[in-house]
């Protein structure tokens, strides 16, 4: 498993705790590729919440493993939350589920503005340069990786493929597929590198987590 720098926890034992703060007493972890080391860890730490880990025999997909992992949930009719395995962050998940109900969702994606991995220049109207920007946030938002899901949500997910090419697209049409800006100030990141590793722990250190 690795571990954040500093921490001696991977990603996935930050995520729990964080799930514990928020009122999670349940969680399914869907593991495939390495699923032993996965569950080794697991089974051998103090955990804050209770754990039941699902393997998948063969590839799935991304939508296919999260209708596998569904099946197993404590209670698959109450809302639920999802994450992905490969984000770190800190918000309200508390208020996402009450944004969720409000809109009457049947699944709602926590939305994020990423920073820019380069400088940033600014220009004036006769295209003189007027200020340099480091890594400033993304004007766009994407999807952050969490998410909130009604009860019949499973029941759309395909048996085995890529939800967000078929399950959140249909929902989008319909109006049924609400996005949750993640609140200015709250720290997300994704960690797809060893720097990023490095670079987290470096951010959460200074925000004193």
């Amino acid at each position: 498993m690795v571990e954040i720098p500093g921490t001696g926890t991977p990603i996935i034992g930050h995520q729990l705790e964080w799930l514990a703060e928020e009122g999670v007493t349940d969680v399914v972890v869907s593991c495939g590729h390495l699923a032993e080391v996965l569950q080794t860890w697991l089974k051998s730490t103090k955990l804050p919440v209770r754990v039941t880990t699902v393997v998948e025999a063969e590839p799935l997909g991304r939508g296919g493993g999260l209708k596998f992992a569904a099946a197993h949930l404590p209670r698959p009719d109450k809302p639920w939350y999802a994450t992905n395995g490969d984000i770190w962050t800190r918000f309200s998940l508390r208020d996402m589920a009450d944004f969720h109900a409000e809109r009457d969702a049947v699944a709602t994606l926590a939305l994020a503005r990423p920073r820019l991995p380069w400088g940033a220049v600014q220009t004036d109207g006769f295209g003189h340069i007027t200020d340099f920007i480091e890594a400033p946030p993304s004007t766009f938002e994407i999807n952050a990786g969490v998410y909130v899901f009604s009860p019949g949500f499973a029941a759309l997910l395909p048996e085995r493929g890529d939800h967000e090419r078929t399950t959140f697209p249909h929902l989008a049409r319909e109006r049924r597929l609400a996005g949750f800006p993640i609140p200015q100030g709250a720290y997300w990141r994704a960690i797809d590198t060893a720097k990023d590793l490095r670079e987290a722990a470096k951010e959460l250190a200074a925000l004193g987590k």
